[in-house]
């Protein structure tokens, strides 16, 4: 009873109405064009175009030939050959491309398990009124700035046994060869990538945050609600639809990492971290089989299309109506 009144008081008539407030008679946020009875003209056709024209040119126009080649047989000389379904019986009954799936889905698995909880942490602090917060925020969002190639350059010199951390840390590191084991490697991809990758999820939640209206903390602070309770029971519920976003990103692009594995494991030790996409780059680039490198390229975009969609499915998010997070 006490919550309804307070915000009542907060939000109701008069509120932001006074003079000067802008607002005016039959409209909505004192705009006159969306008030009830007034259509509001919208862009034709002819504004999609451009857009329209990149994306068939440079995703569907290469998907539709990756689709033809995975059914050929092509060494990358002379013409490819029709070979039927050759290319994705032998697929399925491929071990290490089965063992591939399951490390590109358990490497995005623990991305988002990692990434998530510290992006949303940084992107809300990030989002306060702190002292020296845009400093700090600036030295945060530095890996952001770096590729892929550069930053797995840089970890693979760190992690180095000989002259790295490790070589200086013994105690903590043992033989210091983290690469040298699953576990470890695994562990050295997953770090890798949430340090590159926590920043941009942490800027998509930085500005969700700010869009979030501010009466509703001050209503939850006038009801007695704390830092702790108004993070859990205002911050993240209107944070939802940022959630799903971020997460559909670091799906799509964790079952597509590549460079990082190529440069830090190259697929090892073993086969432990062969990803999909680097067992891709193996069977095209390295054994010159291009039909059963395109067809799993092709097996790629199915698994990171139903998986997003999936997500997409399950979260709501498709059936949200409104345009701010969680109203």
């Amino acid at each position: 009873m006490t919550r309804h009144m307070t915000a009542a008081a907060v939000t109701g008539p008069g509120a932001g109405s006074g003079p000067g407030s802008g607002s005016r008679p039959g409209s909505v946020d004192g705009d006159p064009k969306t008030s009830p009875g007034r259509s509001v003209a919208r862009p034709g056709l002819g504004w999609t175009l451009p857009a329209v024209l990149f994306f068939g040119l440079f995703a569907i126009v290469p998907l539709v030939l990756v689709a033809a080649l995975s059914f050929t047989s092509w060494s990358g000389l002379g013409s490819p050959e029709f070979a039927g379904l050759d290319n994705w019986t032998a697929l399925f009954h491929d071990p290490v491309m089965i063992k591939s799936l399951w490390l590109s889905v358990l490497l995005t698995g623990l991305g988002v398990l990692v990434q998530t909880p510290l992006s949303i942490l940084l992107g809300v602090w990030a989002a306060g009124p702190q002292r020296n917060r845009a400093v700090l925020s600036a030295v945060f969002f530095v890996p952001l700035l770096l590729s892929a190639t550069a930053v797995s350059v840089l970890w693979r010199a760190l992690l180095d046994p000989n002259f790295g951390v490790p070589a200086e840390a013994r105690w903590l590191f043992g033989d210091g060869n983290l690469l040298g084991s699953r576990t470890g490697a695994i562990g050295v991809l997953v770090l890798v990538s949430a340090w590159q990758f926590t920043p941009l999820h942490a800027l998509i939640y930085q500005g969700a945050t700010r869009a979030i209206p501010e009466v509703l903390y001050q209503a939850a602070a006038i009801d007695g609600a704390g830092t702790v309770r108004q993070f859990f029971h205002i911050t993240l519920p209107q944070l939802r639809n940022s959630i799903i976003t971020s997460v559909i990103l670091m799906v799509v692009g964790g079952l597509t990492t590549f460079d990082t594995v190529l440069i830090l494991t190259q697929g090892g030790p073993g086969s432990d971290t062969t990803i999909t996409a680097y067992y891709m780059y193996q069977k095209a680039f390295k054994g010159f089989d291009f039909g059963a490198g395109a067809a799993i390229a092709l097996l790629l975009v199915v698994v990171a299309t139903v998986i997003s969609l999936a997500v997409v499915r399950i979260s709501g998010y498709d059936k949200m109506a409104g345009t701010k997070d969680g109203l």
